[in-house]
């Protein structure tokens, strides 16, 4: 019986890594057809019908061409890398508590933030063993900006756990079946969309691929599967946070149609943010997390321990 369910849950896993990675091609799409919308014209539209088979054209284009290396790199840790920071934001998606499998993580919260601050390592390796000038800048500016933002998720994530006083992720649905925790914690609901933008490198935040000044940053020496490997571990990563916000402040998991609109209304914030704003100034971005940010968390994380004390 033992080995049934544990062929069960591997059975799962896999189909749930499976579900990841055809999201994550077809999350490519999405961002690059919004793109183009947003700056009237079509985006990719010749592959299939409207486009729909680019994500495998580009996944064989780039994992079929040749594999390149600059010649003073340190070889092992750079090749190693990507695929260390791909095989981080695969396993993050263990902790999400689908219930066919029947498996309750009780530790979700902490595994998260374990997996979030391993992955800063992956970037300032990649960073560091291509040996380029560029590369070692954008790796440094990525560690320094995945840790101050880190403190802020960390204070406004320890406010939801205040209110359930659990580390469960499916406790978050139980607790917010009469009214969702966006409209208890709107201010840090807000300024916790913003942090992920900043802890998954993206538009206005994207510093560490600072396209105008470092050419591509950590990632500029990396060629066909390395940079998809770091491509699909950024998408996967930006899924995952979209995800989370639904279950931490828009009603918690549920396998319903409302749960992935959701989902997709997030991501499609991320991809609007992408098309709209331009990238910060370094001093500014280190400003809001440390001079904005920290302050608001830990001012709700006491009013919120002080309202668990009255109630």
């Amino acid at each position: 019986m033992f080995m049934k369910d544990l062929i069960m849950i591997l059975v799962g896993l896999l189909m749930l890594i499976v579900g990841v990675l055809i999201g994550v091609a077809f999350l490519t799409l999405f961002e690059r057809k919004i793109l183009g919308y947003v700056q009237i014209r079509k985006g990719p539209n010749k592959v299939g019908v409207m486009g729909i088979l680019q994500p495998f054209s580009d996944a064989i284009k780039l994992f079929t061409k040749e594999q390149t290396y600059p010649s003073f790199s340190n070889y092992l840790s750079y090749y190693f890398s990507p695929i260390m920071s791909f095989l981080l934001s695969l396993i993050i998606w263990c902790m999400i508590p689908y219930y066919f499998n029947m498996i309750s993580f009780n530790l979700g919260m902490l595994f998260f933030f374990c997996c979030t601050s391993l992955g800063v390592y992956t970037v300032m390796v990649a960073g560091w063993s291509s040996n380029s000038n560029y590369s070692l800048l954008g790796g440094l500016r990525a560690v320094a900006q995945t840790i101050s933002y880190e403190v802020s998720l960390a204070l406004i994530m320890m406010s939801g756990i205040i209110m359930i006083m659990d580390f469960n992720l499916i406790k978050f649905s139980i607790y917010q079946n009469l009214i969702w925790f966006i409209f208890l914690m709107f201010p840090i609901s807000i300024s916790w969309v913003s942090s992920s933008l900043a802890e998954t490198n993206r538009t206005p935040f994207d510093f560490a691929e600072g396209e105008s000044e470092l050419v591509s940053g950590f990632n500029v020496e990396y060629s066909s599967g390395g940079f998809a490997l770091i491509f699909m571990a950024e998408y996967s990563s930006i899924l995952f946070m979209s995800l989370f916000f639904s279950l931490l402040f828009l009603g918690g998991y549920d396998l319903s149609l409302f749960f992935y609109l959701k989902l997709g209304m997030i991501f499609f914030l991320f991809m609007w943010v992408r098309g709209t704003l331009p990238r910060y100034r370094y001093d500014k971005l280190m400003y809001l997390a440390w001079k904005s940010y920290l302050p608001l968390s830990l001012n709700f994380l006491m009013f919120f321990i002080g309202l668990k004390i009255l109630l």
